[in-house]
């Protein structure tokens, strides 16, 4: 009994860091590693866990929470009534039960079966906001957020052609919709962004939600967002007072006020005909000029809804049904080989095109060569592809039963496809081991690695995106990053789709680059297992990277976050005449290595948190890690990323995750942000 609690446990522990961190992708970052169907799964059954094991309950779980956390670059506003969510259900047996649950709450209430009417309509997959008018005229739009604070976006919520300014009638209300890019808006910004090296879009809802959040309203217009509003919150629909009776009239009026509203489908007592709905909107779902991740059920009379009622989080009158992730078949032309910018050799499957969740897919992931493996793919192969979060195409497998006899098992290369060079076997890379080049001068690696070097969280030099370090690579122009900053305008300005303007705005981020500083340019050298957090420890500790090439792998290991693995990976990348060489250049090109002088850490503003340390978790009510962290190093403190019995708190948020959870088997104290500002006053 008692390993059965435990593994229980452990399994609510694994569900909260996993949807932790994918709800951290999906809805902070606009950047999600799991498909929808994916997520709501593994949420369902996290909630369902918790439901039947309440002493596994933890008010940080994410099934406490709704949507992300408001973004700090917006004004944070309270919705009047929360913006909730709506319960998830994945097969036709779990859509008929939750027909029957409400249908028996009714029957309860003496109301019979056939007065009983269910909406269907499509389940748009964009981004949910709310919109309030005042006397006629928007005063506000507004972002979900958590579900009670949201992000004010409202000047760019006035570029969306769906949302009037201003209503036919003088009335006080706010409704709620689901902002998303439309599918031919999304592939013809995708297709500029990939003409100028641009990072593309995932999808078109994290395009949507991109787009609605940034800080330039005309970047909003430019993406030519829509909007579907399905429901009303607060106030009223009528000037004359008068309140819907149902579903159906409101969405009537909502569209007589100049919204764009979404469609029912099906307006039906009949479970059968709520189910084929269902079925008609997923056999449409390809076709449709936007993306649906769903079909949603609801009681359609107001009133009745009222008698069943609504969970903490979510109504009892309503179900969303989800589509699991489209699959097609198609045929396995060839499997080409990609070098990263570590040597690490990746598999690309070549496919006849195939319509796929809204786009055309050719190419697909194989990961690694253990995937081709297992999943005993071959050359020319009938395969099945799916896209992995509704984003990257994946091959999940192959259709053996429509072999020929001419299909041909794959073999890896012996020799590098960029280079020439021999492979070597690295059993440290991944759970299985991969193939590498460990050739430096590789021309697959020098390109991967310099577009590294540019990205946002190294040198972060603006306009130079893949395409374009590409051509300065194929033109001769660069052989390493070092040669980036001996770039001159007339070399650049007359590659491709550049010019002289263009030519002027890249030398400019890259002189600017320059002053990154020694954490930036460690991180952007692009070594192994070292990020961001490795780089900023490194530096704090050597001052600069040039004292790297002193440094042993014992002092290094002695550094917080720096473990065994990542001391020795260090020590070998600078014990190499390359590296000498490149940082030298980099030097003389006058970018920064070494922390300034004046930059010398001065004392704390007090010792009240001397001899602590703190690792954070989650979200804190009113300040960034960053903010926290800051305040931790000037009162004495240490920030810590990792937790080991040497921490002293654990400083947690909402929708904290792992470190929690070791924490809690470690006995180490947690604190929350309240309890934190009261020990730095010394109460």
């Amino acid at each position: 009994m008692a390993n059965e609690k435990n593994d229980l446990r452990r399994r609510a522990e694994e569900l909260r860091r996993v949807i932790s961190r994918a709800a951290e992708l999906y809805y902070n970052e606009d950047a999600p590693e799991m498909s929808d169907y994916e997520y709501d799964a593994l949420f369902e059954e996290l909630k369902q866990l918790e439901i039947a094991h309440p002493e596994l309950d933890d008010p940080n779980s994410p099934t406490h929470r709704v949507g992300g956390a408001p973004s700090e670059k917006f004004e944070k506003i309270t919705h009047p009534v929360k913006m909730g969510s709506l319960s998830d259900v994945f097969s036709e047996d779990e859509m008929r039960a939750f027909l029957e649950r409400t249908t028996k709450t009714l029957a309860d209430a003496g109301i019979p079966p056939e007065e009983i009417l269910y909406s269907v309509e499509p389940k748009i997959d964009g981004l949910s906001v709310s919109l309030t008018y005042e006397a006629g005229r928007l005063t506000l739009g507004a972002t979900r957020g958590d579900g009670t604070v949201g992000e004010n976006v409202t000047e760019n919520i006035r570029t969306i052609a769906g949302i009037p300014h201003a209503l036919p009638e003088p009335l006080d209300l706010t409704v709620r919709g689901e902002v998303y890019m439309p599918r031919a808006a999304f592939e013809r910004i995708n297709a500029e962004k990939e003409a100028t090296g641009e990072r593309l879009f995932a999808n078109p809802r994290n395009a949507a939600a991109g787009s609605l959040r940034r800080l330039d309203p005309k970047e909003t217009a430019a993406a030519h967002l829509d909007i579907f509003v399905f429901n009303y919150q607060t106030g009223s629909l009528y000037a004359d007072g008068h309140e819907p009776l149902t579903h159906a009239e409101t969405i009537e009026r909502i569209g007589a006020l100049g919204f764009h509203r979404i469609a029912i489908r099906r307006l039906t007592a009949s479970p059968d005909e709520v189910i084929d709905a269902i079925r008609e909107i997923g056999e449409e779902r390809d076709g449709l000029p936007y993306d649906i991740d769903g079909a949603v059920v609801k009681i359609n009379s107001l009133s009745q809804r009222a008698i069943v009622g609504e969970n903490p989080s979510t109504p009892k009158w309503a179900a969303a049904f989800k589509y699991p992730p489209e699959q097609k078949k198609t045929k396995l032309l060839e499997i080409r080989v990609n070098v990263g910018r570590t040597g690490v050799l990746t598999p690309l499957a070549i496919l006849e095109p195939v319509r796929l969740a809204g786009t055309t897919v050719s190419r697909a992931t194989l990961h690694n060569i253990d995937i081709i493996r297992e999943r005993d793919i071959r050359l020319g192969d009938t395969v099945i592809v799916q896209k992995a979060g509704d984003i990257i195409p994946e091959i999940i497998g192959s259709v053996r039963e429509a072999r020929t006899g001419d299909e041909v098992p794959y073999t890896f290369p012996a020799t590098c496809p960029s280079c020439g060079e021999r492979l070597f076997w690295d059993s440290e890379e991944g759970d299985s081991g991969a193939l590498r080049c460990q050739n430096p001068a590789c021309p697959a690696q020098l390109e991967r690695g310099i577009i590294h070097f540019s990205s946002r969280g190294a040198m972060n030099i603006d306009g130079l995106g893949p395409a374009i370090v590409k051509l300065l690579i194929d033109e001769g122009l660069i052989a390493d990053a070092a040669d980036l900053y001996a770039l001159k305008k007339e070399d650049v300005a007359a590659l491709p789709r550049m010019g002289d303007k263009s030519a002027e705005n890249l030398l400019a981020a890259l002189e600017n680059s320059k002053t990154a500083g020694p954490a930036r340019l460690l991180y952007a050298l692009g070594v192994r297992h070292v990020g961001e957090a490795a780089s900023e420890a490194m530096i704090g500790r050597f001052r600069s990277v040039d004292a790297l090439f002193d440094a042993d792998a014992e002092a290094l290991a002695d550094i917080p976050d720096i473990g065994s693995v990542t001391a020795e990976t260090v020590v070998e990348f600078f014990a190499l005449p390359e590296t000498r060489r490149l940082v030298d250049k980099l030097r003389e090109a006058g970018v920064v290595t070494a922390l300034p002088v004046s930059e010398e850490p001065a004392g704390p503003a007090s010792e009240t948190l001397a001899g602590m340390t703190f690792v954070l978790t989650g979200t804190l009510p009113t300040m960034t890690r960053d903010e926290a962290t800051a305040l931790i190093k000037q009162h004495g403190g240490k920030a810590s990323g990792s937790v080991s019995r040497k921490t002293t708190y654990v400083l947690a948020g909402s929708d904290a995750g792992s470190k929690l959870t070791k924490a809690n088997e470690l006995g180490i104290p947690v604190i929350g942000e309240e309890e934190f500002l009261d020990m730095i006053k010394g109460v």
